[in-house]
C-alpha cells in the first residue's frame, strides 16, 4: 500500500525522482505518454453511474507513483496494461508518471485533477495505482460516476474493511503479498550462515508491517520446522528508509541501510522497497571467502542486477485482475468490487492466472531450491503461517493457541509480530 507521506516535506524538497530504465517488452507497442498539464482541467459534469457497454476503443488510463520503468511497482502496472491492451482488442492505455503528493512533476495539481486530464484524453476508466493516492480515488469516483475507477491497494469497497465507502463505480484490487515475502523470508533463513536476517523497509503502515511480519513467519517456518534449529539462534530486524524509493534529503539513503546490515553480518536482506539497492550492495561487498544476498520485490526480473547474489524476487502480477475488471465495463457486467489476489498453486508465475508470484534466483543452492519448493507446495496445500500462538512486538496477545487471523486482522495488523526488531509505528 503506498503511503501518503510529508507533503510539506516532500514540496519543500523539490526533487525529481530519476528512474531506473529497464525497457518495455520488445513486442508491447508503447502507449502515448501525456505531459503534463499546464492549466487547470476542466472537470467532465458527472452523470449517471455507468451501467452499458461503451464504444470501441476502450481508452484507459493510469496514474503511477513512480515511473512506469521503475522495475519496481509501477512498471509492475505499466507492464499490466500492456497486458490488457494485448488481451482487449482495440484498447488503449494512456499514463502519468511521477503522481504523488507534492510531486514537482505536477506542482500545484491533485491525482483527481490529473484523472480529469486523462478523461479528457478519452478515457473511461482510471487506474489510480497507489494508496498514496486514496482519499483523491474515492474524491474522484464520487464526482465522476460515468468514469470507471479502479484503486490499486485501497480498501474503500471492502466491505469487511473499516474504510468501506459506496461507490458504484470502483474496484479496488491488490495482490496477497504475504504469501511472497513468506517465501522470500524462507529462502533468508535456508540460505544464512550467520542467522541474521534483514529487512530493507519503506515507510510503516498497515501494509509493511504485515509484509514485513510474513517475511519473519517464513523465516522462522523453515529456520525451525525445515533446519531444524534453535528459533532463539535467529534474528531479524527491520530498517525502514522512509519511503518507497531513496529521496535525498528526505529519506534515508537505502545503500547505507544495506550496508549497514551486510557489515554487521546481517548476510541476508530481504527489500521491501521498489529499488535494488538490496542487490547491488550484496554484489559489491561480496568477497571470495564471504558472498551476502538479497531478496527483492515487484519486478519479476529485478535478479539480473546481481544473479548470483539474488535468492529470488517476489511480485504482484496486475495483468489478470486488470483484465478481468475492465472486462466487466466493457461488457456493462461492472460492480463495485473489492479483491485482493493471490497466487495459483499449480504456476505461482503463471502470468494469466496468479496474482502472486516468486521467482527463484540463482543465488539460491540446489539443494534450498528444492526445500524451498517443498515449503511453496505446504503453503498451496493450506499451511497457514498466521495460525497461533502468537503475540504482538510489545508482549500482547496476536492470536491464541490454534486461533487463525481473519483478513482484516492480517490486512490492518496494528504492530509487528514478536521476534522481529524494529519500529512498529512511524516516529512521532
Amino acid at each position: 500500500m503506498r503511503t501518503k507521506f510529508y507533503k510539506v516535506t516532500i514540496l519543500a524538497m523539490i526533487l525529481v525522482i530519476a528512474a531506473t530504465s529497464c525497457g518495455s517488452p520488445a513486442t508491447a507497442t508503447q502507449p502515448p505518454v501525456i505531459q503534463p498539464p499546464v492549466t487547470q482541467p476542466t472537470a467532465v459534469p458527472p452523470t449517471a453511474v455507468p451501467s452499458s457497454p461503451t464504444a470501441q476503443p476502450f481508452i484507459f488510463g493510469m496514474l503511477l507513483v513512480g515511473t512506469h520503468n521503475d522495475s519496481g511497482y509501477s512498471n509492475a502496472h505499466y507492464d499490466a496494461g500492456l497486458y490488457v491492451e494485448q488481451h482487449i482488442p482495440n484498447s488503449k492505455m494512456l499514463y502519468l508518471d511521477n503522481v504523488y503528493s507534492g510531486s514537482p512533476t505536477y506542482p500545484g495539481q491533485t491525482a483527481s485533477q490529473l484523472a480529469e486530464q486523462l478523461v479528457g484524453q478519452g478515457a473511461k476508466l482510471i487506474i489510480f495505482n497507489s494508496d498514496d493516492m486514496k482519499d483523491e480515488t474515492l474524491k474522484f469516483a464520487n464526482a465522476h460516476p460515468d468514469i470507471y475507477v479502479i484503486g490499486a491497494s485501497m480498501d474503500w469497497t471492502w466491505k469487511d474493511g473499516k474504510n468501506y465507502q459506496v461507490s458504484p463505480n470502483q474496484v479496488d484490487v491488490f495482490g496477497r503479498l504475504e504469501y511472497y515475502q513468506a517465501i522470500g523470508g524462507c529462502a533468508a533463513a535456508l540460505t544464512t550462515q550467520t542467522g541474521k536476517i534483514g529487512f530493507l523497509g519503506p515507510l510503516i503502515n498497515d501494509e509493511t508491517r504485515r509484509t514485513v511480519s510474513a517475511t519473519y513467519l517464513g523465516a522462522k517456518y523453515c529456520w525451525t520446522n525445515i533446519l531444524h534449529k534453535d528459533p532463539n539462534a535467529l534474528q531479524f530486524k527491520v530498517t525502514w528508509i522512509g519511503f518507497w524509493f531513496n529521496i535525498p534529503g528526505v529519506t534515508s539513503d537505502p545503500t547505507q541501510v544495506a550496508d549497514d546490515f551486510y557489515n554487521n553480518g546481517y548476510d541476508v536482506v530481504s527489500s521491501g522497497i521498489d529499488t535494488t539497492e538490496a542487490l547491488v550492495e550484496a554484489k559489491k561487498l561480496s568477497t571470495p571467502d564471504h558472498k551476502d544476498y538479497a531478496i527483492s520485490q515487484s519486478y519479476q526480473t529485478n535478479c539480473s542486477v546481481a544473479p548470483d547474489n539474488c535468492l529470488g524476487v517476489g511480485w504482484t502480477n496486475y495483468g489478470p485482475m486488470y483484465l478481468s475488471v475492465i472486462k466487466t465495463a466493457i461488457d456493462g457486467t461492472w460492480k463495485e468490487d473489492w479483491v485482493w489476489g493471490g497466487p495459483d498453486w499449480k504456476d505461482i508465475n503463471n502470468v494469466d492466472t496468479s496474482s502472486a508470484g516468486y521467482v527463484k534466483g540463482a543465488g539460491l543452492s540446489a539443494a534450498n531450491s528444492t526445500l524451498l519448493d517443498s515449503f511453496i507446495a505446504q503453503l498451496g496445500n493450506g499451511l497457514n503461517l498466521w495460525k497461533g500462538p502468537l503475540n504482538f512486538q510489545d508482549g500482547t496477545v496476536y492470536m491464541a493457541d490454534g486461533q487463525i487471523p481473519t483478513d482484516p486482522q492480517i490486512w490492518y495488523l496494528p504492530q509487528l509480530l514478536q521476534g522481529i526488531t524494529g519500529q512498529s509505528v512511524p516516529s512521532q
